[in-house]
């Protein structure tokens, strides 16, 4: 690797000991220059050498020059940084980093601990890199949203933050979203307008009971870590797919889309809500045990071009070269043909049959209980969903492929599985059964005694027609027929997608001084 050219180059005493600091264009290295050469040739994590430290430039916070009154004492420590950041000294290291922020705060969400998480561990971070925040506490459903929409004054600021889980986040981008393309006289409603990007990112504070989407673009879910990525000014750009229903816009989505088994569990686990975070578990448990499948017409426009395809291993990592050129191809045909013309030049496939679950990730749907997620090769900003068809089949073979989304196999290596990388999708429902029969064999029970017993409620269970839900992010829709069109990095997000484990051999290289 070639060498960094310096910048600047200077000594820093620190207790005594003697450090040599260089600064180029990358890193912030500095060494000891008192060591004794027999260290020099120890390595740290088998690359750094011993006594030799480096911090890249885009990591760090801010600056802060010490008021030094008495040269001769050394105390080696850092001057304490004022609380206010208006008496702070501090200043910004790098542009394109936020100086005003707007806060909102879920203090009802996940175990109701989203005010005390940004005032313990956010809010002193955001203090020392001189960050202004306005705070908005929610006080019910949707607050959020329409304060974005309709109320606030968003030339104010660089970003807005949110604390809370999947839900809260799903507020703000829907809020952040409509407000763009109301300024921009854009009808929502239409199938075929083309939406506008939003200037303003967003940050994800995971303070909730689900925080999927946190997980799937930083590759954890710690308040400190998003608050890091808000300080340094990540930005990492991310699809939206919006929903309709013939003409009229239903919501926003930007992880999963889910009929069948996930729309079931969902609408399930509303009704125990007392159970908190545990009621998904008993809802799983329990639509599995249902072993429910719905009939209905599947149609969609294949992607094509460069965005691969949903079993290439392909997985997006921070800084992804599908992702980016996909924002390429944007800027070059920004000025041709509109999304929809060409779209209407394009082949649409249809697919008919019974199916337990319809899922379209937009994302991996990563999270600790499922590391891979959904569809691990799917793509946070290439202008595709990934559509999974999971057709009728056995108890036994569901499991399996459920079970999967837990291990490293292949989930989509079964027969009774088809996925498909798209840019548009459409479903039209047409009726449910229950396997009353085939799989209730194995146990000797007939099928109206077993689905008696789990689901009471369901007047479906008695073989009567009926149709599941969709699940939009957690949200429930109000339709079964929908239509689904992805927009191409709608939003960006204070983050830089998951990263790799660093190369220390890199590391090192920047280092070497």
């Amino acid at each position: 690797m070639e060498k960094q050219s310096r910048l600047l180059c200077s000594e820093l005493c620190v207790q005594r000991r003697l450090f040599e600091v260089t600064l180029n264009c990358t890193v912030l290295a500095w060494k000891d220059i008192q060591i004794d050469k027999k260290h020099t040739g120890r390595a740290i994590y088998g690359a750094v050498k011993a006594g030799s430290h480096c911090v890249p430039v885009c990591e760090i916070i801010a600056v802060q020059e010490k008021e030094d009154d008495s040269p001769c004492k050394d105390t080696g420590k850092w001057q304490k940084v004022p609380q206010s950041p208006a008496d702070s000294c501090q200043h910004a290291f790098t542009a394109n980093r936020p100086k005003n922020l707007l806060v909102y705060i879920n203090p009802y969400g996940g175990k109701q601990r989203g005010k005390q998480i940004y005032d313990h561990k956010v809010a002193p971070i955001f203090s020392r890199a001189s960050i202004s925040t306005d705070v908005i506490v929610t006080e019910h459903a949707n607050h959020a949203r329409d304060h974005l929409k309709m109320e606030a004054d968003l030339k104010k600021y660089d970003g807005v933050v949110c604390v809370g889980g999947d839900g809260m986040f799903s507020e703000i981008m829907h809020g952040l979203v409509s407000r763009t393309q109301q300024e921009a006289g854009v009808d929502d409603n239409s199938m075929e307008q083309t939406l506008m990007p939003c200037g303003l990112r967003i940050g994800i504070i995971p303070a909730g009971s689900t925080d999927c989407i946190c997980y799937a673009t930083v590759g954890s879910n710690d308040p400190v870590t998003s608050a890091l990525h808000i300080v340094v000014g990540d930005s990492q750009p991310m699809d939206v797919c919006s929903v309709h229903n013939e003409d009229h816009f239903l919501r926003y989505s930007v992880s999963l889309l889910g009929y069948g088994f996930y729309g079931d569990v969902l609408t399930d686990s509303e009704r125990k809500r007392w159970m908190g975070p545990a009621r998904y578990d008993i809802s799983g448990v329990k639509t599995f045990l249902s072993h429910r499948y719905y009939e209905g017409t599947v149609s969609f426009l294949p992607a094509e071009g460069n965005s691969g395809t949903p079993r290439d291993k392909m997985q997006c990592r921070s800084g992804c070269s599908i992702c980016q050129q996909t924002s390429s191809d944007k800027l070059v045909s920004k000025n041709e043909d509109s999304v929809s013309d060409a779209e209407c030049r394009d082949t649409w496939t249809v697919i008919r049959g019974k199916f337990l679950a319809i899922n379209a990730a937009s994302m991996s749907c990563a999270c600790p209980r499922s590391p891979k997620g959904l569809s691990p090769s799917a793509h946070l900003a290439d202008g595709t969903t990934d559509l999974i068809l999971v057709r009728k089949c056995s108890r036994l073979n569901f499991l399996r492929h459920l079970l999967r989304h837990t291990n490293k196999d292949d989930q989509f290596d079964h027969s009774f599985v088809e996925v498909y990388r798209v840019k548009q999708f459409r479903f039209t429902p047409r009726y449910q059964e229950c396997d009353s029969e085939v799989d209730l064999r194995e146990s000797g029970v007939t099928g109206k005694q077993f689905l008696s017993q789990i689901c009471r409620e369901h007047r479906a269970c008695g073989c009567m027609p009926s149709q599941s839900n969709w699940n939009c992010d957690g949200e429930i829709l109000p339709h079964t027929a929908i239509q689904v069109r992805v927009h191409s990095q709608l939003i960006k997000l204070f983050a830089r997608g998951i990263e790799e484990q660093p190369v220390f051999e890199d590391l090192y290289a920047h280092c070497a001084i």
